[in-house]
């Protein structure tokens, strides 16, 4: 199958052609550097209880659509005018925000030149923090307020996402890692931005959205079956380690990028934080998003072209209709009329489908036919 493919080339022929020449990237911050910005915090909140009077932080909305704007080069960035919300210790509504944000900032200026961990600092005080997720929120508040990257604050956070095929690198510590394996994944780095020496030859990257599908296609030998490729998943929605993999390997590679996500509003909303990235770390968009990122499956259309049997699909919900409203509201959906079409045809018939419903057709249908059938002949929008 040796024009299996052809498509692929020329799509990546196609994208390194289109490939700007300035590298919009997001530049590492020196760990002095971020240092010094936690100190000028920390002199601000300690100048003001000298004064007699009580200290606030300031700190940027990142959870409000009207903070982002959107750049079809890039995805969702933060506006220049950002709306900032004031945090005072001596008000009881946000009072304790202001402590946990104070704490965990002290805590990184003692801690700057170490290596430290979401849990090592998470367990320092559980019942302070309540769960990793309240402090994964709190860091990337942190991070906003001093305008450097997430990465630069050297708190790594366990990965849930994992990533199998064509692909060898080195760790920042020389551990060597090598994902070639039919069978078994291995899980996303979680200092991605320390990885080196990557190899690969793989002629695509596949995102897939739902972990049960990424095992599917491991115990069907997907990898192998369609060597070179590589396989990853975020497993759901994507964690920050999860989306950074994705570009460092676009950032390296320049290889076609598709995403493999259920045709349901929840599934195009996961592969859009790939492609464009989402409104909380909106200011770290240069780092996140890969826009050259395209929809391989399961498309809307695809249910009626395929045939996909009516009892596995589902009725919409009132939630799904609400996330569908929201889509088709944002910029990107807007400035893709193929994706809008899509979407229209989901809204119009209000149903979804799962990816898994495709094995209704025949038990390998997703990785012995939709799947080869797409790549080989360009089945993506």
């Amino acid at each position: 199958m040796a024009d299996q493919f052809i498509e692929v080339d020329e799509l990546r022929d196609t994208l390194r052609e289109s490939l700007e020449k300035d590298d919009r990237r997001q530049e590492d911050i020196s760990r002095q550097d971020v240092l010094t910005r936690i100190e000028r915090v920390i002199q601000t909140i300690v100048f003001s209880v000298s004064e007699g009077e009580a200290p606030v932080l300031r700190l940027m909305n990142r959870c409000n659509w009207a903070s982002v704007r959107f750049h079809e080069s890039v995805g969702l960035v933060r506006k220049a005018d950002v709306p900032v919300t004031t945090l005072r210790c001596d008000c009881p509504s946000s009072a304790t925000r202001f402590g946990k944000i104070t704490l965990v900032t002290l805590h990184l200026c003692t801690e700057m030149f170490s290596f430290l961990s979401v849990r090592d600092i998470y367990y320092n005080d559980p019942q302070l923090f309540g769960s990793q997720k309240t402090l994964d929120s709190i860091l990337d508040d942190i991070s906003c307020m001093l305008k450097v990257p997430r990465r630069s604050l050297h708190v790594f956070a366990t990965s849930k996402g994992f990533i199998s095929g064509d692909l060898c690198y080195l760790e920042e510590d020389g551990t060597k890692v090598d994902c070639n394996s039919s069978s078994t994944a291995v899980p996303v780095s979680s200092n991605v931005n320390g990885i080196r020496n990557i190899v690969s030859a793989a002629k695509f990257i596949l995102i897939v959205e739902k972990d049960a599908t990424f095992q599917r296609l491991l115990d069907d030998a997907f990898c192998t079956r369609l060597s070179p490729c590589i396989i990853i998943t975020g497993k759901g929605v994507p964690d920050v380690n999860s989306r950074l993999m994705v570009r460092k390997l676009w950032d390296t590679l320049h290889i076609p990028v598709f995403a493999l996500v259920d045709a349901d509003p929840y599934g195009i909303e996961i592969m859009c934080i790939y492609k464009y990235g989402s409104r909380s770390l909106a200011f770290e968009a240069h780092s996140l998003t890969v826009p050259s990122v395209l929809w391989l499956g399961l498309l809307p259309s695809d249910i009626q072209r395929y045939r996909v049997p009516e009892e596995t699909l589902i009725p919409f919900s009132q939630a799904d209709e609400s996330k569908i409203n929201s889509l088709r509201t944002r910029d990107y959906i807007s400035c893709q009329p193929a994706w809008e079409r899509e979407i229209e045809a989901m809204q119009r018939l209000k149903q979804k489908a799962e990816i898994q419903s495709l094995s209704s057709i025949a038990p390998h249908f997703l990785t012995r036919v939709y799947l080869p059938n797409k790549l080989r002949y360009g089945g993506w929008i």
